[in-house]
């Protein structure tokens, strides 16, 4: 291990202690949250505890046999899946568009399709109340989707924009002096290329979706009402395990996610 910097300039590993000690702690912090929730979700007991004093799973097969919550997990999943394949395609279209201008014109489009990153969420779900209040579409699957399309495309503009950034521009035009359309030199030549980011901007979008409950405390409701809206009202009237149960699956399948998505990049990279 290196203990004296070779250079005057070198740090060496006992000078950046103190980093790694700050990064650890702010990964204990993000991380024990998520991990205490497990636990807690096998609990027999009526209320939330940890730790639980006897193991159970009465609170996943409350959550797998009500039709009530199954009903709210179909309403995020025909939320998420739709919002998710509108904000891809408009976000990487819009990154495309973008990424080949570099006028004022571009900056401020850009800065458009931000906003909805920057400006508070429950500013954006009192204005889409009162906008959809005159539309007749509170209440409505069509209404989720439309908001939560318009609250992902800044992650999928971010993650498409930053993977065309080394895209090698030569190839695309090269394609196209070669007599490919612009659409068929896009998908034959810079997709494959921006593949990776697009599948990124892809999943931020469907978790923006799945995850969000600000605005779905606004316009959704009764058959309509999605998972995370229904998990906020249980936590407000009965605070019961069941929460836990799904969070825990939640988690759980995020986690399944990243290992598979780590898998396809490094799949990717050794193909390069």
């Amino acid at each position: 291990m290196l203990t004296e910097p070779v250079t005057r300039t070198q740090i060496t590993r006992g000078q950046r202690l103190w980093l790694y000690i700050v990064v650890a702690l702010v990964m204990i912090f993000l991380v024990v949250p998520c991990l205490l929730v497990v636990p807690m979700s096998f609990s027999a007991g009526e209320y939330l505890e940890f730790p639980p004093k006897e193991l159970s799973l009465r609170w996943y097969r409350a959550f797998l046999g009500s039709p009530e919550w199954l009903n709210a997990l179909w309403v995020s999943v025909r939320v998420a899946v739709p919002t998710m394949i509108i904000a891809t395609i408009i976000g990487t279209a819009a990154a495309w568009g973008l990424h080949r201008r570099t006028d004022i014109f571009a900056t401020g489009v850009r800065g458009i399709f931000i906003l909805p990153m920057l400006v508070p969420l429950i500013l954006i779900a009192v204005g889409v109340f009162f906008v959809y209040a005159k539309v007749g579409l509170n209440g409505t699957i069509g209404g989720l989707i439309l908001a939560h399309t318009m609250l992902a495309l800044p992650f999928v503009l971010t993650a498409v924009g930053s993977g065309l950034s080394s895209f090698d521009m030569a190839l695309h035009e090269a394609s196209r002096s070669l007599g490919a359309s612009e659409l068929r030199a896009f998908l034959s030549v810079t997709l494959p290329q921006i593949r990776i980011s697009v599948m990124s901007g892809a999943v931020f979008a469907f978790v923006t979706s799945f995850d969000e409950v600000v605005v779905a405390l606004f316009v959704s409701s009764g058959e309509n009402e999605t998972l995370t809206r229904r998990m906020f009202a249980n936590i407000r009237d009965q605070v019961d395990p069941t929460v836990a149960a799904i969070s825990s699956l939640l988690v759980g399948m995020v986690i399944v996610g990243m290992i598979v998505f780590l898998f396809i990049g490094r799949d990717e990279s050794q193909e390069h």
